[in-house]
């Protein structure tokens, strides 16, 4: 995510996605018992975390102590990896490693306008300088003419050995897009938005709810743990509600994850 927002889809620097385990919903009835075979679902997090980690080592501190929660962290150190190793994001994705996170390099593709020879080397970077196993594919093209440059992308990031591959175009794109991806981000806007024109394409119902993510900015505190459960049932299992606002809306980590009243 970029320093400085540019519209839709900007002011992205890094991102954190989290997961934890909630209990499924209340059984409604005289003798409620709790099926012993079915697993409670999964709440997955995605913590856009404006900051470096020189700025705000406390949010990294806690981000680092609930590593053991996390599906995996999106390390951006200069809208991608930068021209040489920054040393303090070396140190943070250290000690997130040893904790047990899985790390995804953020990559900006501009649209689909960047030669894939230099997205292929900004994933090569995050994988030699910080470790990551996977990649967050910024500023994905929507549109269905770019479908086949974002295949032959998303093939070639996993032949080097990225994976997972995450797209973010910040909307729904053209149907195909769900198939490339590992997690596709088809919401990234306020919460204003969010509530009152949000909607959902009918091809996103052939896909499990694992495979989309919806990322929400100013969302009041009090309502953090509600935009979790608006995005499961709008089909999107991974999220990431957070309670800044423009022109820097993920200064701050999610009051999911700060531990802040819910």
């Amino acid at each position: 995510m970029f320093r400085h927002h540019r519209g839709p889809g900007g002011a992205r620097l890094a991102a954190v996605v989290l997961a934890g385990r909630v209990t499924g919903r209340a059984v409604v009835g005289r003798c409620p018992v709790p099926d012993p075979g079915r697993r409670p679902p999964v709440v997955s997090l995605l913590v856009p975390l404006y900051v470096h980690p020189a700025e705000d080592p406390g949010s990294w501190h806690r981000l680092i102590t609930a590593a053991d929660r996390t599906y995996g962290v999106v390390l951006n150190p200069a809208n991608g990896p930068g021209d040489a190793p920054d040393p303090a994001f070396a140190s943070a994705a250290g000690a997130l490693r040893a904790a047990g996170a899985r790390l995804l390099g953020y990559v900006d593709t501009d649209y689909g306008t960047r030669a894939a020879a230099e997205v292929a080397e900004d994933a090569r970077r995050h994988r030699e300088w910080y470790g990551a196993q996977g990649c967050f594919l910024d500023r994905v093209s929507s549109a269905p003419d770019a479908l086949p440059a974002h295949r032959a992308l998303v093939r070639a990031l996993r032949r080097q050995g990225s994976a997972p591959v995450v797209l973010n175009p910040g909307v729904h794109p053209a149907p195909g897009y769900a198939r490339i991806a590992d997690l596709l981000v088809t919401f990234e806007g306020p919460w204003s938005v969010y509530v009152s024109s949000f909607s959902r394409p009918d091809w996103t119902l052939r896909h499990r709810p694992e495979r989309f993510c919806h990322l929400v900015y100013g969302v009041p505190q009090a309502l953090a743990p509600l935009a979790v459960r608006t995005a499961r049932e709008r089909g999107a299992a991974v999220s990431g509600p957070v309670t800044g606002s423009l022109p820097n809306p993920w200064s701050r980590l999610t009051p999911v994850l700060a531990g802040d009243p819910s």
